[in-house]
């Protein structure tokens, strides 16, 4: 059977995992009962779901016209730049869906540039054409220019492109003669991807992506390059570093629509998981047991942010979750390393706190969010950047940001990013919108989501890549307000808040639980404010009836994990249980606290 391996690369919310679905469905391989309505089978973690976002790669397969597509979706999100990489490893080509509407999107740059650079022809998709006011052909000439820019050879350059709307099903050569069906789109597939040619020679596969399954152990999943792979096989394993083990591969398995299937032997150009082999990472080679010859390894981006990630010891400790020791997180940190390409872990002199470094705040408070809704416990610092040492000059990582925002908001914006040391290098209007371009310190972009939602009521769109390292650009202005502080433990009470209220603005609601040292609000001043808010009213017998009934208290301001992230400084930890987040100083008593301001 003929094999295409296509990798699709999408900005986030450009419709991919709805367009997979719909190839699914073209190539009639999922059974539509198994199926929960309206839920896309591509984004199969409850994360991915709720932020409409692809984290992990996955691979699906549909069978058409006696060809086996494999389809593998990449993660949009630059955070996730250690996924694409190897993803892209096992494509023969990529499918570049694009928005009819916002046309391609910084996202895609940074999957596509990778995919440019390593000779993978695109396809190019342009997708809800039926949207008002969409512009598919400035869409295509834009397309075009970005490959170009991104240095894109001829052949390259002269991709075929097919529109459609994968949402009500159909594809075609021209927007203006819809068809009834996805078929156009696989056709293409399979004229424009001619198959593969497998040299001749011995067994490689290199390994590209991990799986973890508690009956079997680890799971090695990759393209098998040239040479046969069978079940029970022996077969060297070439490391990274340049040494080589012998191993013995158990089962095989390879991707039949959404499910795995187990098979005897796999044909070279198929994507396949392997059990059986111990102790490989990502870059690896399975090769020849009798003449042996690696493939390239596979380069990963570099950290560029680090958390400090700490045990809970605030005193409302081991009430919600269920793994809270220094054991249980150091043994989740490294199970997560196997599979998290771009991700570091570093042990500090104390038992219970490890230096985790990242991609960027999204990256890590993923890993954060899926600890805590596996029941875990933990307290995590403020994120830094990573200043490297470059020619005996200091230097700090500077991304690409773009913000879409309403014309009318377009100063505050500029003037905002200014004073975080970026630069502005594009403005263009699209309606009513303004679409800037900046380049960025990594640090001026912490925070800066949260200021510009309340600037801009919510409508305005960030979204960032990584560029490079730059010198230093000197010290950037942090929140400006300080923060209201718990002074003992106890239970809010409405009394107590309704006095504070022109004090600032509170993150707590009446008869919630706090502790000494909790951060519960931010001040309307610079400075940090200790407040009692456990405090009833003093009874007397003089009580005028019905004077408590007036207390009207402000609703409190609600903070998700990354926003906390973004919100707090440097001398406060964020505590994530798996019901709460709160915010909390590391030292919890005000006396601690001035002594160490000293």
């Amino acid at each position: 059977m003929e094999i295409r391996n296509i990798a699709i690369i999408a900005h986030v919310d450009h419709g991919k995992t709805t367009l997979v679905d719909k190839m699914i469905e073209a190539g009639s391989v999922v059974n539509e009962r198994d199926r929960p309505t309206g839920e896309l089978i591509m984004d199969n973690n409850d994360l991915e779901r709720e932020r409409g976002i692809t984290i992990v790669s996955k691979n699906v397969s549909v069978i058409y016209k006696g060809t086996k597509i494999n389809i593998i979706d990449t993660p949009g999100h630059a955070d996730f730049g250690g996924e694409v990489e190897r993803v892209l490893n096992m494509a023969d080509g990529v499918c570049l869906l694009v928005d009819a509407f916002e046309g391609p999107m910084p996202q895609t740059r940074f999957v596509l540039g990778k995919a440019l650079s390593m000779g993978l022809k695109p396809l190019v998709v342009v997708n809800k054409v039926d949207k008002d006011n969409c512009t598919p052909e400035e869409v295509h000439e834009k397309v075009f220019d970005l490959m170009f820019e991104l240095d894109a050879d001829e052949s390259q350059l002269e991709f075929p492109t097919i529109y459609g709307s994968a949402k009500n099903g159909w594809m075609s050569d021209d927007y203006k003669q819809p068809t009834d069906s996805i078929l156009p789109l696989l056709d293409k597939i399979l004229e424009y991807y001619p198959p593969k040619t497998i040299e001749e020679g011995n067994t490689q596969m290199l390994i590209t992506s991990l799986d973890f399954s508690s009956f079997v152990g680890r799971i090695a999943i990759g393209r098998l390059t040239r040479g046969v792979l069978k079940s029970n096989m022996p077969v060297i394993l070439a490391k990274r570093d340049g040494t080589q083990q012998k191993h013995r591969i158990k089962d095989i398995f390879v991707f039949e629509g959404l499910e795995r299937v187990k098979v005897d032997v796999v044909q070279p150009g198929d994507i396949c998981a392997i059990t059986g082999l111990e102790g490989f990472e990502i870059g690896d080679t399975i090769c020849d047991i009798e003449q042996p010859e690696p493939l390239e390894s596979i380069d990963i981006d570099e950290p560029t942010m680090s958390m400090l990630f700490s045990i809970n010891d605030s005193p409302f400790f081991g009430k919600e979750g269920k793994f809270v020791t220094s054991r249980h997180i150091s043994e989740r940190l490294d199970k997560e390393l196997e599979k998290n390409l771009a991700m570091r872990v570093q042990k500090t002199d104390k038992a219970d706190k490890w230096m985790v470094f990242g991609r960027g705040v999204m990256h890590l408070s993923v890993l954060v969010e899926t600890m805590r809704r596996e029941g875990y416990e933990l307290q995590v610092g403020q994120p830094q950047v990573i200043i490297k040492e470059i020619d005996g000059v200091k230097c700090e990582p500077v991304e690409e940001l773009t913000i879409d925002l309403p014309e009318v908001n377009s100063g505050t914006a500029v003037e905002a990013v200014t004073k975080r040391k970026g630069e502005m290098k594009n403005m263009e209007p699209k309606g009513e919108r303004m679409k800037i371009t900046f380049e960025i310190p990594s640090r001026g972009i912490i925070g800066l989501r949260n200021y510009l939602l309340t600037a801009t009521a919510g409508e305005a769109i960030m979204s960032h890549r990584f560029l490079e390292y730059q010198p230093y650009k000197g010290e950037i202005p942090g929140r400006l307000n300080g923060s209201l502080i718990s002074m003992e433990l106890g239970t809010s009470i409405p009394f107590s808040l309704n006095n504070l209220q022109e004090r600032g603005t509170f993150f707590i609601s009446p008869g919630e639980s706090i502790y000494e040292g909790q951060v519960i609000g931010e001040n309307s001043r610079a400075n940090d404010l200790v407040v009692n808010v456990t405090k009833t009213k003093k009874m007397s017998n003089m009580r005028s009836s019905g004077a408590d009934d007036k207390v009207k208290l402000a609703p409190p301001k609600q903070f998700s994990l990354e926003e906390c992230l973004e919100y707090i400084q440097a001398d406060e930890y964020v505590e994530v249980t798996p019901e709460s987040l709160r915010m909390r100083k590391i030292l919890l008593k005000e006396t601690d606290r001035k002594r160490t301001g000293k």
